[in-house]
């Protein structure tokens, strides 16, 4: 069986359209998410700047609500990168493999 067919098996087989969908989903997910809280911060500073300036712990705290913001943004989107990898490691992963194991069965013959 040429490398060809086995794309076309793969390409064909039913789990495939469902590994697709499914990482798109949560792609697409977690950009909206991503793109809703980073414009949202940029809105904030846009239209009132006096908000992020705010001290944490009084007038004489080094610390501001915008860095307590976009310190936890940070820490957030690290968590959702998290997220994907450990989908993308178990989840998708197992269904790659069935989906080639799959459209490999024969070739070797």
């Amino acid at each position: 069986m040429s490398q060809q067919q086995i794309y076309q098996r793969i390409r064909e087989h039913p789990d495939f359209n469902r590994l697709v969908q499914t990482r798109s989903q949560l792609s697409w997910t977690l950009v909206a998410v991503l793109m809703v809280l980073f414009y949202g911060l940029i809105l904030v500073v846009a239209f009132n700047p006096s908000i992020m300036g705010q001290r944490l712990g009084g007038e004489t705290s080094a610390y501001t609500l915008g860095v307590a913001v976009i310190f936890s943004m940070f820490v957030f989107f690290w968590g959702l990168t998290a997220l994907y990898v450990k989908r993308a490691n178990t989840e998708f992963d197992e269904l790659t493999l069935k989906i080639v194991q799959d459209a490999s069965k024969g070739a070797r013959k």
